[in-house]
């Protein structure tokens, strides 16, 4: 048996290597030897960390979402910005990281818009994290909100859910083109309507779920909906 910080080495390069696969080829396109050339570790050792495509997929999106969440660490505790300013600079943390990776935007993003329809169990996820992160952002605009940053009509939680799914729709435009603008764009029309209260609830907008999707109907002939493992070839 290789020694345990070998085994930990070969499982963090499988990880690393899976953030940067997953975004570029997503799931369905990214096959095992790709995977294993990259981070330079023999096949044997993918199954010996990771029970199925599905479950490693799965981690490397709780590696994403580590990332994510020393992002809004690092930001929105901040000691010497408004509120609004912290939550931008994230946005704007995530639009230099996107370009540094070629624009090719946020990886829950496309995992989402390729897996949610067909895989309940990454609906379910992807929706989870897309909530946590909204939780984070409502938490930092209701501060907002008492320093009279944005009007007291603006309802922290509604205000979070748009502002993360504009820049989500911003995110994939800013792929097709190869481009940062439609990041830009979106950011500087969010926050001139947080602080004009444009941004406020009962608006017209629909009332934003918090948790995790709903269930659905299973899609058919989904083996992984079902709970099924499934071997990478």
């Amino acid at each position: 048996m290789p020694p345990a910080h070998a085994i930990q080495s070969a499982r963090e390069r499988l990880l690393d290597e899976g953030l940067r696969l997953l975004l570029m080829h997503g799931y369905n396109s990214l096959g095992v030897q790709t995977l294993l050339d990259a981070a330079g570790v023999p096949k044997g050792s993918f199954y010996h960390h990771f029970e199925s495509k599905q479950d490693f997929a799965l981690k490397v999106i709780d590696r994403y979402m580590e990332e994510v969440h020393a992002g809004l660490d690092a930001c929105l505790n901040a000691p010497d910005s408004s509120s609004l300013e912290r939550i931008r600079r994230f946005f704007e943390l995530s639009r230099d990281k996107y370009g540094r990776e070629g624009y090719l935007g946020c990886m829950l993003g496309g995992l989402g818009q390729e897996l949610s329809g067909v895989n309940d169990t990454f609906r379910s996820k992807i929706e989870g994290c897309f909530s946590h992160i909204a939780e984070r952002l409502a938490a930092c605009l209701a501060q907002a909100r008492e320093a009279g940053e944005v009007p007291g009509s603006v309802e922290p939680r509604q205000a979070a859910d748009l502002l993360l799914n504009c820049w989500e729709g911003a995110a994939l435009r800013s792929r097709l083109w190869r481009d940062p603008m439609p990041l830009d764009a979106v950011l500087d029309f969010c926050f001139s309507a947080l602080r004009s209260g444009a941004a406020a609830s009962g608006a017209g907008a629909p009332e934003m779920r918090s948790g995790a999707a709903p269930d659905r109907n299973v899609v058919p002939g989904d083996d992984n909906a079902h709970g099924k493992t499934q071997q990478w070839r």
